[in-house]
């Protein structure tokens, strides 16, 4: 048990590896579904909130999600587009989806990557989905 104990003293990062519920490694991007709310008698308004922890900024990330009314069925694909994504950046945007009445909306998924580009232009669609992870503070399911 001593020789753990020192272990872990000398090297802090396997101490917090090891700690329970923190993860390993942040994931690159975090979407965040923050509220729903009746924008107007025809739309409903997401704020969504986008966390960039990759090393290097984006010049465009924009994704595709999927609505579900109450009864499964898809209503709408729309884009989320945030623009540009600072490296290290939490970004805020509000998404009017018109002709959706908030209290039908069953589930919200994250269909696709409709572009994610660095600011060299290289092509990161494999960052924006495969390192993607989601959080929800709503009252309606919200994930990949």
């Amino acid at each position: 048990m001593a020789g753990l104990v020192a272990a872990l003293l000398a090297n802090p990062l396997a101490a917090q590896d090891m700690a329970p519920g923190v993860p390993a490694a942040a994931p690159g991007l975090v979407l965040e579904l923050n509220e729903i709310a009746r924008a107007d008698p025809d739309s409903c308004r997401l704020t969504v909130v986008a966390v960039n922890h990759l090393p290097q900024a984006l010049s465009r990330a924009a994704w595709q999600i999927a609505i579900f009314d109450d009864k499964g069925a898809v209503t709408a694909l729309p884009v989320l587009d945030f623009g540009a994504l600072m490296a290290g950046k939490t970004k805020v945007a509000l998404f009017d989806i018109p002709g959706t009445d908030c209290s039908r909306i069953g589930r919200i998924v994250v269909n696709d990557v409709a572009e994610c580009r660095a600011e060299d232009g290289s092509d990161r669609r494999d960052d924006c989905l495969g390192g993607l992870a989601t959080r929800n503070r709503s009252g309606i399911e919200f994930g990949l």
